[in-house]
């Protein structure tokens, strides 16, 4: 409200004409203190780091207050601090500027792990402290800062490792540390001082558990070392706040001896052979060496791989020999070296077992003539076209060109060859009229040193001229859809003949007939006596019976079992006319 007010009066007449001139009247209001001072907030948070020295500033108060500061103390507000919770290990540990409400630290011994928070109860007042009063709570949080240095529990370890094992966790190390967890005054860096001037060991730091991993950072030798001692301090990712010693622990790794895998020296061995050399022939020694050399094991020899099988190894020694005959050329070799693999296992428990390399570099031999492709050709019987043949050879120089080429088994009548200048094609033609047909030529390439290698090439002649692409072909037998029904009708008909067949063979097996009846076999009825004539029992028969072979032929039952002997038809006398007549000629 305004402390002032300025007023003019007026005097006038009852008609309303002014009688006097105006006169100014100016009323000023004096200030009451009647408001009490306001806080800005009900509670004030800030911090200082622990150890803070006397002077520090922490942080800043405000009050308001609506009276008069300009004019009169009513609105002069002075600060001041009512209490402090708790009292340690001082009861005035701060203090409040009367007039700018900062707060400083105004004695040593702050100490977050002893208190870690400061609750001040601090009062504003006006009139400069002599007026109306209004207080707030002001809550210090202690920081913390590395003022602790991390201490080993234990100090002694001891721990086993085997030998030749990189990466193997070998013992944790655990520290203390009073400072804030997880706050970088309180996460531990561990560092080897001593005892591994070789680099054999490692350690870091477990972030979930802040212990100390050692582990061996490479592969330990028995038989080398057998035991390590280590010396390993413990610091923090923060720096110290003040100067404090560092805890050192002490580590004893005892190596643990075990079966070592023999090792090869070289572990790659080189050697240059010709690639003809006979079975047996010694190619290469490889050896290995034992490291357990106070154990005194025996190491055997064998071949690891030898994918195509040329190779063997003597199982004491190491002597490598061909097993069979080299090739160069073969798919096993590349860019003409072999590769194969030896094992070398001891006689320990359980057996060790190393790995050697054996590089055969094969000597190129001559022992391939060239080549010609394509191998079939087709040309025209009249003004022919040459034919250009691609010439290859699987040897290394000086084992293959300049090439040259020529005609064996007659074919030089009819044909012409010839090497290019570049030599690697030669060029055949054909030199004689031949008829439409398929012709051999039988061609020879030599090598430089003589190597000579017979290529048949078989050539295709037309009835055409000049470049041939094809020859007419000769008409097919129709082998459409009337063919594959026919083909198919023969089928079945052969499967229902043998199915007759086999319904014929199974009934003659239910019923069997005889060979033969024996009251009907003509055989048993025929009678030769060599005379003529006869006694009563000769001349008693029946002419009806006698008719009856004259009329007829028997019936006889064939036998299938015997192949019938073709005999002449046998001769009739011509037959009597009346019957009584047989009788008289008989009597006769």
């Amino acid at each position: 409200h305004p402390s002032a007010s300025q007023l003019f009066s007026h005097a006038v007449s009852e008609n309303g004409k002014p009688v006097e001139e105006p006169m100014e009247i100016i009323v000023t209001v004096t200030d009451q203190n009647d408001n009490k001072p306001q806080f800005t907030q009900e509670v004030f948070r800030g911090s200082v780091p622990e150890g803070a020295l006397p002077g520090t500033s922490v942080m800043q108060v405000t009050a308001t207050d609506a009276d008069d500061a300009a004019e009169t103390y009513n609105g002069v507000i002075a600060y001041s601090i009512l209490s402090q919770e708790p009292r340690e290990p001082h009861p005035y540990m701060f203090t409040v500027n009367r007039g700018t409400g900062t707060l400083n630290v105004i004695a040593s011994g702050l100490d977050r792990e002893r208190v870690r928070e400061y609750t001040l109860t601090v009062q504003a007042a006006d009139l400069d402290g002599e007026g109306l009063t209004t207080t707030a709570l002001v809550v210090i949080e202690i920081t913390d800062v590395n003022d602790n240095a991390p201490e080993f529990d234990p100090k002694t370890y001891e721990a086993a490792v085997p030998e030749n094992e990189a990466g193997r966790e070998v013992a944790r190390l655990a520290a203390t540390d009073l400072d804030e967890p997880s706050t970088p005054a309180w996460r531990a860096v561990y560092s080897i001082l001593r005892g591994n001037e070789g680099g054999a060991f490692a350690i870091a730091t477990d972030p979930a558990s802040n212990e100390g991993v050692l582990r061996t950072a490479k592969g330990l030798d028995y038989e080398a070392k057998k035991q390590f001692v280590l010396h390993v301090v413990v610091a923090n990712e923060a720096p110290f706040a003040v100067k404090l010693p560092t805890a050192t622990a002490t580590v004893t790794v005892n190596v643990e001896d075990v079966n070592e895998a023999p090792v090869f020296d070289p572990p790659v061995q080189l050697a240059r052979v010709p690639e003809d050399v006979p079975p047996g022939q010694t190619l290469a020694s490889c050896t290995a060496q034992d490291p357990d050399k106070a154990q005194g094991q025996r190491v055997k020899y064998l071949v690891g791989h030898d994918p195509a099988g040329w190779l063997a190894v003597h199982p004491e020694n190491g002597l490598v020999t061909a097993w069979d005959h080299l090739d160069r050329e073969s798919p096993f070799a590349k860019n003409s070296t072999y590769t194969a693999v030896l094992l070398a296992v001891d006689d320990g428990l359980p057996p060790a077992t190393g790995t050697g390399t054996l590089l055969l570099t094969l000597l190129d031999v001559n022992d391939h003539g060239p080549e010609a492709e394509p191998r079939d050709i087709t040309v025209c019987n009249r003004s022919p076209q040459p034919q250009v043949l691609a010439i290859t050879d699987r040897d290394l120089p000086p084992n293959t060109g300049p090439f040259r080429a020529e005609l064996s088994h007659g074919s030089g009548a009819s044909w012409a060859v010839e090497v290019s200048d570049e030599g690697d094609t030669v060029t055949l033609r054909l030199v004689a009229p031949l008829e439409p047909d398929l012709y051999s030529v039988y061609l020879r390439l030599l090598d430089q040193p003589g190597k000579a290698q017979l290529t048949v090439v078989t050539a295709r002649v037309c009835d055409c001229e000049g470049p041939a692409q094809s020859c007419p072909q000769r008409p097919q037998p129709a082998t459409g859809l009337p063919f594959v029904f026919a083909a198919l009708g023969a089928l079945l008909a052969l499967l229902l003949i043998l199915l007759l067949l086999l319904l014929f063979v199974r009934r003659r097996k239910v019923t069997k007939e005889p060979l033969l009846l024996p009251e009907d076999d003509t055989r048993d009825n025929v009678f030769y006596y060599g005379e003529e004539g006869g006694g009563e029992e000769d001349q008693d028969y029946d002419l009806r019976q006698l008719h009856r072979g004259l009329d007829a032929r028997p019936e006889v039952l064939l036998r299938n079992d015997v192949a019938p002997t073709l005999l002449p038809a046998p001769q009739y006398r011509p037959r009597p006319a009346n019957p009584d007549d047989i009788g008289t000629f008989i009597k006769e």
